[in-house]
């Protein structure tokens, strides 16, 4: 099986973006540019014992996605306590809505934003009353 181990989100400005994963998402970041021959830096994205991935951000090597275009590519999706706390937070630190908050009926609340990179996420809260 081909299980899902890394993920790079790719940004113009990489303060920027640390301070905006770091604040909303309480990410930790360690500089592996020596490694990756370029501005790179891995993502601690929560413990080891608990379920997920680590991933980084690595300088963009071509234009930024286009805004209002379809997603081209993949979309990372974060698990969060409280929808709208991290909302809260998301838009208090330079992200934008892109799809707002929607209930998949019975199971979570669900939305994507737009990062000050200008990529593509989603949060998801589980809520077996979401309607």
């Amino acid at each position: 099986m081909g299980r899902l181990i890394h993920f790079e989100i790719h940004v113009d400005d990489m303060e920027r973006a640390q301070k905006f994963y770091g604040e909303v998402f309480g990410w930790t970041f360690e500089d592996w540019s020596e490694y990756a021959g370029m501005p790179y830096a891995g993502a601690v994205t929560g413990s080891s014992d608990e379920p997920g991935i680590d991933g980084a951000l690595m300088k963009r090597q071509g234009p930024p996605p286009e805004s209002g275009q379809p997603m081209n590519g993949f979309s990372c999706t974060m698990g969060v306590e409280d929808y709208d706390t991290t909302e809260a937070k998301i838009l208090a630190n330079g992200g934008q809505v892109a799809l707002p908050k929607y209930a998949l009926p019975g199971m979570a609340w669900q939305g994507y934003y737009k990062d000050t990179e200008g990529n593509v996420f989603g949060i998801h809260q589980p809520d077996e009353n979401a309607k």
